[in-house]
């Protein structure tokens, strides 16, 4: 056997090719980062730097003197306090933690409803979405509060009493009493829905409304397929609907601990003031931020089954790849032991 049948039936190495980015490319990625810039000055100087200015604040007992603020290191006294002395934080937070877990599904599943509806083909479309979300523009700050403070924001306590009533006698106190609260706030609570409806019609409108054709045609009725199209195309901006309600809901100036912690910055108090509000309001952030990640874990965790399907194809593909990687490391090995046997056998 001679030299060139032995190189030939060796198989070819495959070349790795190195593609660089052309100056156009380069360019355009400039021009990216140029433009990102301005967001890092300001999530620097808006956001990192006031956190860690309150978060040192909390870790202080802050007087203000006509000299200026003084400053009294405390370490986590601020904190232990508020955990255990405090007597009006920890049930303010437990109301506050029961009502968000109670409002944010009844906002994000009343939006997707009023959005489901608004994009039928209806006559003045137009209008009745300008009607639900007119709230969010008028019914804010000052308004709001006026309007709460005329009972215009809930229901009447005759329509609502029967319903706290009978959660009184099965729930305990700690738990009937947000409850309550929910219900008779429901006018304001779904006053808070405008921005929702409108995350939920721009996702309806992009869905491909060939999906449902071939789905009707397959025999799938509405409901099956707002299970099956519906809800996994939007499922997104569900998320989205979830984390953006808690947090507003989180940051309203109704809020009860909003309020407690104005108070506490305000007060006149040796033991209170800057530093006390401080760590209030890093303990209630650590309950916003659990808050949020259960909702959106909630929602993340279950996997869409196609999507599982998708994953599933893609390893298989993956390791029938690396099966065929295997298969011709092989076949090279035994064409070189065939290779010097023959060479072996002529010589």
């Amino acid at each position: 056997m001679t030299k060139k049948e032995t190189t030939q039936s060796k198989p070819k190495k495959e070349k790795k090719v190195h593609i660089r980015m052309g100056s156009l490319e380069r360019r355009e990625a400039l021009a990216g980062l140029t433009f990102m810039i301005p967001w890092f000055i300001g999530a620097a100087v808006f956001l990192a730097y006031p956190l860690i200015t309150s978060f040192w604040y909390a870790l202080n007992n802050i007087r203000i003197t006509p000299m200026g603020k003084t400053f009294r290191f405390l370490g986590y006294g601020n904190f232990t306090q508020i955990l255990l002395s405090d007597q009006q934080f920890l049930p303010d937070l437990v109301d506050y933690i029961i009502s968000t877990l109670i409002s944010v599904p009844v906002i994000v599943v009343f939006a997707l409803l009023i959005a489901m509806m608004l994009n039928q083909k209806i006559k003045l479309k137009g209008f009745f979405r300008l009607i639900f979300f007119l709230p969010v523009i008028i019914v804010s700050g000052p308004i709001l509060g006026m309007l709460n403070g005329q009972n215009a924001g809930s229901i009447s306590a005759l329509d609502t009493q029967a319903i706290t009533q009978a959660i009184s006698s099965v729930l305990p106190a700690i738990v009937a009493k947000p409850i309550g609260d929910v219900f008779s706030n429901m006018v304001t609570i779904l006053w808070y829905s405008g921005v929702q409806i409108l995350i939920f019609l721009s996702a309806l409108q992009k869905i491909n409304s060939s999906m449902y054709e071939a789905a009707r045609i397959d025999g799938a009725s509405d409901w099956e397929c707002f299970w099956k199209i519906t809800l996994p195309t939007i499922k997104p901006m569900i998320v989205l609907n979830l984390v953006y309600t808690t947090v507003f809901i989180s940051n309203n100036d109704q809020n009860a601990i909003i309020v407690l912690i104005k108070a506490a910055m305000f007060s006149g108090t040796s033991e209170k003031g800057y530093g006390y509000a401080a760590a209030m309001a890093w303990l209630y952030s650590l309950v916003v931020l659990l808050l949020v990640g259960l909702f959106a874990g909630v929602m993340l965790i279950r996997k869409d089954p196609y999507e599982q399907e998708v994953k599933k194809a893609k390893r298989d593909m993956k390791k029938e790849k690396r099966q065929l990687k295997r298969m011709r490391r092989r076949q090279a090995r035994n064409a070189k032991k065939y290779a010097k046997l023959e060479t072996k056998t002529v010589a």
